[in-house]
């Protein structure tokens, strides 16, 4: 939201591909930097997983918007829908923490990373079908997976 309100929602202008592409380039990032072990610029992962869960809200954000929608956006309106994505996707969550007894908790942080990237190629491979699937949950439950995933790592990372 502190970007929302620097920036505007320039980001409305990319498409649902280019938001892919973003999270991808962050993901790729973390998992370079899992295997290299060493960062030549003076960025920690925290950081990436931070803009996987905003860039997967702004694309579920952007999943709901029609042609119709302008580019600009009030910022009290963007952090309604933030809000509401988040909460959204917070439940579902809880519901999945319900059935597979949190096991998210016994996992690496490399693993989850791993999964990000996976959902990733998936969403990609869905956008490339022009959203069609045959028995896949579609692109928003791949893009609340990946930020669920990254909300793990940041909670095993001891951010708060």
């Amino acid at each position: 939201m502190k970007k929302t309100r620097d920036y505007g929602t320039a980001w409305r202008i990319l498409r649902p591909q280019s938001i892919t592409d973003q999270i991808f380039i962050k993901a790729q990032r973390i998992r370079t930097l899992e295997e290299k072990k060493v960062s030549k610029i003076d960025e920690d992962i925290t950081g990436e997983y931070i803009g996987i869960v905003n860039y997967c809200v702004i694309a579920m954000m952007q999943l709901d918007t029609t042609n119709e929608t302008p580019f600009e956006l009030n910022a009290d309106h963007v952090e309604r829908l933030f809000d509401e994505k988040a909460h959204e996707t917070k439940e579902l969550m809880f519901a999945k923490n319900h059935d597979y007894g949190e096991a998210w908790r016994d996992m690496r942080i490399s693993s989850l990373t791993d999964l990000i990237l996976m959902k990733l190629l998936r969403v990609k491979q869905i956008e490339d079908n022009k959203g069609q699937t045959l028995a896949s949950e579609g692109v928003k439950a791949n893009y609340q997976d990946m930020l669920n995933y990254a909300v793990f790592a940041l909670i095993k990372l001891g951010v708060k």
